[in-house]
């Protein structure tokens, strides 16, 4: 990268394809500047921290990844929706290992607001969610359910965690079958 053209959009871009090179964890805004060819300060007059590049690149990966869920569930519902939403949030995991990392990470609920990426994540999740007729407290029950059950999955996936002979995709379709199962019967919250 050359020294002209630094941005908030081209730092933050490079920080995703780092991540996904080396770990989330090791983005630092030393190694960005020396692949700008700039000095570690110069990179302070588009963000204030190493916390706020993380950030950033948490709300845009967070906004790739629910670009493709989105175009992955469009004309879905129900069982189809689900699977396929499961999929994309699968294969994003797969494929960009250090943004995914990224979209783990806790985020200042003012910014989440502010967010049209996260906007959208939960107007397509609790879209596809309400297909299984919940309302709310119901609907945030069942989002944390299926978040854990694919980031669990995602995690142990990665590391290995998964030794025995099944095949994992095998295992993730049961996974996901189980989850439409559940999402069907889901124990109503009374009222």
């Amino acid at each position: 990268m050359g020294r002209a053209g630094v941005s908030v959009e081209r730092l933050v871009t490079a920080a995703a394809e780092m991540a996904d090179e080396v770990g989330f964890e090791n983005v630092t805004l030393s190694a960005l500047a020396r692949g700008f060819g700039v000095k570690d300060a110069s990179l302070y007059s588009h963000v204030r921290n190493l916390k706020e590049l993380r950030t950033r690149l948490a709300l845009f990966a967070g906004g790739e990844m629910i670009d493709r869920i989105a175009a992955a569930v469009a004309g879905r519902a129900g069982k189809d929706a689900l699977a396929a939403f499961a999929g994309a949030y699968r294969e994003y995991a797969h494929r960009h290992p250090g943004r995914y990392a990224a979209t783990q990470i806790r985020i200042d609920q003012t910014l989440v607001a502010d967010s049209p990426a996260m906007r959208r994540t939960a107007g397509i999740t609790y879209g596809m969610l309400r297909a299984y007729g919940l309302d709310e407290p119901d609907l945030t029950d069942a989002v944390r359910l299926l978040r854990s059950t694919f980031h669990g999955y995602c995690a142990l996936e990665a590391t290995g965690g998964f030794g025995a002979p099944r095949d994992v995709d095998a295992s993730w379709d049961k996974a996901v079958d189980a989850l439409h199962t559940a999402l069907t019967h889901w124990p109503r919250e009374e009222r």
